[in-house]
This record gives structure tokens, C-alpha cells and sequence, in this order.
């Protein structure tokens, strides 16, 4: 028999209690880039999730792209995350750190904001990304970043190993590399922000090295079992272009399934024909974010992917800020709360953690 969406799953050293993964998602409740009481709150509330990612942490200063994210580079960030390990684990939970370095989608102004100075944003190329981006003084356009050399290069890998190497310290069960979405790990494998005559340019061989390494120093640093990757293939958020996206990203997978990762964590927005292709390649545990309208009840179909085969597990992001006890309801068959998007960013607990479970409102099952 077929597993179902609400079954354990085991993907590397991680042991999931059901298959519905809660995406990792930007929430900027982070003012000092120290995680908050808030924040461990929040993540505790969600734990009945068979895996939690968390939001995306910058493994360096420079790696900050927008304001109020959380870093994981320094021993006060480490400490104020052990919190909310803690407090998840203690739900039952399981959670993993995505580290992500935003590249060339960030601003001085956000990193100065916070005590770090003005620090240039960094990129493979020095070609800034298209239209405006949020930042701590408001809209501003994005800024040409530094191309980085060769010694930095490296230098940006070991900064994702020792953050990961921080992850475990501060009580995470792993890791999930973003690469994905425009940021930085996606920049490199872009045709547009990758303009480099390098080993890191040019060829599909070359664009794809910096995700392999950054791959390889993470998991030396704290296994394989205990790393996953996020994947968006064509999707086009953050100015990138894929001319080759249809060669690449199999090249890519099979690469990177010599590492013997965890999970593979893909969004299909960019082309879903690709997905069943990148299936067949992928050999360990794929996590799935399908295409999907906004139609709540439309959101809940994708269950079926693991039933299907197409998917061991499947994520939802928007879903989990307004239901807190997303896999309580879904196993119910009850209704689902819609999330109020102007307080999805920034704020204090209204919006964030004030979302009411089933059993708070004494709902057993939907009318």
C-alpha cells in the first residue's frame, strides 16, 4: 500500500511523523538578528509539521538581504536559537536551519541597520538585479554588488559550512542549503547575474560548481544525513534567467545525488513537466512544493502527490501562518483559516503568533 501524506517518513537522520513539511518563510521578527521569544513561540506552535524549515538564515553579515532576518554566524545567534530548537522539540517537532545567503538581493542599508555596517552586497557578477527591494529606509532600488573574487569565493563556502556547523550547536536536527528562488546559490546557476569567465561561469559545468561545493563543506561539516537542498528550477524570482535551466538542473540533481543528502526540497512554479524527470534522477527523499492556485481548498490536493508517488512529502508555506495546527486540520478534514498578508512581515505577535488552533476555537471538524 502506498504511504499516505499523514505517514512517517525517514529522510536521512531526520524522522518525520508525517509527511506535510512546513516551507521555509521570511517573517522579519528578527530586529538584532538574534531569534526571539516570539519567534520560538511561533515555531512551537507549528511543530505538529513532520519537519519545520525555518526562514531564511544568513550565514555571514553580508549574506543579510532584508531587514530584521536572522543570522546563525555569531555565539549570541547560536544561543538565541537554541530556544526554539528546544521549544520544538519539546512539541514533538523536528526542525532544520535554511541557511541563506541572499547574494546580490540585499542593500547597505539593511546590514547597516543592524550594526554591521554598509556592507555592499555581493554577487558572482557584478550585475544588480532588476527593480526595487524593501529595506529598513523603505523601497530602494538594488544596489550593482561587489563580484566576488576567487578567495572569496571560498571564503562564502566555509561561511555556509560554520554556519551549519552552528546549526547543530544551537540544537537543529540539520540544514536545508537555499538554492533556490534568485539568492545566491541560484545566482551562480543563472545565465543572467552569472556573467563570470571563471570555473565558476560560463559552462553548466561551471555554474553548477559553487552549489556542489557549497554542498560538499556542508555536509564535511555536519554529515549528509542531516542536509537537504532547496531547488527552484525557471522560476525567475530575483532577476534570474535560465536560458539552459532544461540541461542544467538534471546535470545538477544527479550531481548532487552522489552526496547522499537528506532530501531533495523542489519548487516546481518554474516548469512542472520538469518535476517527474528530476524524480527519476533524485535517488534519496523528495520534498515537493507544487504549483498551486490560491484557492485554499485547491492548496490541500497536494496531498495526493505522496499517495501518487510523485512526492515523499509535500511543503506548504501560507497555510501554516494562519494555521498553526495545519496537519490537525487537514487529517480532519477541517477548515482552513486564510492568513492576513499585510501582517506577514515585520510587526509584533498580531498576525504572527496569535492564530487560533482547532481546539482553541472547539472545532472538531469542518461543517
Amino acid at each position: 500500500m502506498s504511504p499516505t501524506a499523514f505517514d512517517p517518513l525517514t529522510a536521512g537522520a531526520l524522522a518525520l511523523r508525517n509527511r506535510i513539511v512546513m516551507a521555509p518563510m521570511t517573517r522579519s521578527r528578527a530586529g538584532d538578528t538574534r531569534a526571539t521569544p516570539d519567534m520560538a513561540t511561533y515555531y512551537a506552535q507549528r511543530a505538529g509539521a513532520g519537519l519545520i524549515v525555518t526562514e531564511g538564515i544568513q550565514p555571514s553579515a553580508v549574506g543579510q538581504g532584508y531587514p530584521a532576518t536572522p543570522g546563525l554566524h555569531t555565539a549570541e545567534q547560536v544561543a538565541s536559537w537554541r530556544r526554539v530548537t528546544d521549544a520544538v522539540h519539546d512539541g514533538g517537532g523536528q526542525i532544520v536551519a535554511q541557511l541563506m545567503h541572499t547574494g546580490r538581493i540585499g542593500h547597505p542599508s539593511n546590514t547597516e541597520a543592524v550594526g554591521h555596517g554598509a556592507l555592499t552586497p555581493v554577487g558572482p557578477s557584478a550585475v544588480a538585479a532588476a527593480g526595487p527591494l524593501f529595506t529598513a529606509a523603505g523601497l530602494q532600488e538594488h544596489v550593482v554588488p561587489e563580484e566576488l573574487t576567487a578567495a572569496q569565493v571560498a571564503g562564502t563556502i566555509e561561511d555556509f559550512a560554520a554556519a551549519a556547523r552552528n546549526a547543530v550547536e544551537a540544537g537543529f536536527d540539520g540544514v536545508e542549503i537555499h538554492g533556490a528562488n534568485g539568492y545566491l546559490v541560484h545566482q551562480f546557476l543563472s545565465t543572467n547575474a552569472n556573467r563570470r569567465t571563471d570555473e565558476w561561469g560560463g559552462s553548466v559545468e561551471n555554474r553548477i560548481r559553487f552549489a556542489l561545493q557549497v554542498t560538499r563543506a556542508v555536509t564535511e561539516a555536519i554529515g549528509p544525513e542531516r542536509t537537504g537542498i532547496r531547488l527552484s528550477p525557471n522560476n525567475g524570482l530575483g532577476d534570474t534567467v535560465e536560458d539552459d535551466y532544461a540541461e542544467l538542473y538534471p546535470e545538477l540533481v544527479r550531481r548532487l545525488g552522489g552526496f547522499g543528502l537528506a532530501y531533495l526540497h523542489l519548487i516546481e512554479a518554474g516548469d512542472p513537466a520538469l518535476t517527474p524527470q528530476l524524480r527519476r534522477i533524485w535517488p534519496g527523499a523528495l520534498v515537493l512544493n507544487p504549483v498551486s492556485g490560491p484557492d485554499l481548498a485547491t492548496q490541500t490536493s497536494r496531498l495526493d502527490l505522496v499517495a501518487s508517488g510523485a512526492a515523499d512529502a509535500v511543503s506548504f508555506a501560507r497555510l501554516f501562518i494562519a494555521n498553526p495546527d495545519l496537519v490537525t486540520r487537514l487529517a480532519r478534514g477541517a477548515d482552513l483559516a486564510a492568513p492576513d498578508l499585510s501582517k506577514a512581515y515585520g510587526g509584533d505577535r498580531t498576525g504572527y503568533t496569535d492564530y487560533p488552533t482547532l481546539d482553541e476555537q472547539g472545532v472538531a471538524t469542518a461543517s
